[in-house]
């Protein structure tokens, strides 16, 4: 079944279902190149090691290919095709006993507050749970320090380093592009779960690049 939604596939989707429908084999692996690494990942999530979440993303494949004759444009692509592996995932999970809905792992990290409790004012303070002092502000470092490859290697470490939830939120939104209503729909969330998981996700990249840059700024 299509996911519902606002996002009706593009001429672009509509021409490329085509193609794979006429069983353009290249057309076929240029979606695997670009789909399989954050397919892997999310089936991971769902199932109990990286060898069950590749059987996951091959049924995955296979599933996308047999419903392309039903796909009637209700959705992007790219949704469609992720709803098929979330739902073959989940599945897999629920036989291995690991039965945890995506949409439930809003809250998977409480342990750990997203930013520092020492970016606030305690209790003793005149306004307390306000900022101590202003987040940094970064429009004094340079621009080739904000874009350098090692601030880019710093931002893709502390993305991988988030809880797996949070990470798949924030790199489909802020690396790969996708709107809120995709990454909703292809994940089943709720706005509500989208939304903290993006803003925990953000917090925590913006709060280890801050002490990146703020330590390469005082050096």
């Amino acid at each position: 079944m299509e996911p519902t939604g606002r996002l009706l596939a593009t001429p672009d989707d509509l021409a490329l279902v085509e193609r794979l429908r006429a069983g353009d084999e290249g057309a076929f692996m240029k979606l695997v190149e670009r789909h399989q690494a954050s397919m892997l990942r999310i089936a991971r999530i769902y199932v109990s090691s990286h060898a069950v979440a590749e059987e996951v993303t091959q049924d995955a494949w296979l599933g996308i290919l047999q419903g392309l004759a039903g796909f009637e444009g209700r959705s992007s692509l790219r949704t469609w095709m992720y709803r098929i592996l979330v739902n073959i995932a989940k599945t897999r999970g629920f036989r291995e006993g690991r039965a945890v809905p995506f949409s439930s792992l809003a809250a998977d990290d409480d342990t750990e507050a997203a930013v520092p409790d020492t970016w606030f004012q305690g209790p003793e303070a005149g306004a307390p749970n306000n900022w101590s002092s202003l987040p940094a502000d970064w429009t004094g470092i340079p621009e080739d320090r904000l874009v350098g490859e090692e601030t880019l290697r710093k931002i893709r470490d502390a993305i991988s380093a988030l809880p797996p939830t949070q990470a798949e939120v924030i790199r489909l939104r802020d690396v790969l592009g996708w709107s809120s209503e995709e990454v909703r729909n292809a994940l089943d969330l709720s706005e509500t779960n989208q939304r903290v998981l993006l803003h925990r996700a953000r917090s925590r990249v913006r709060r280890s690049l801050s002490e990146y840059l703020e330590k390469g700024t005082r050096s």
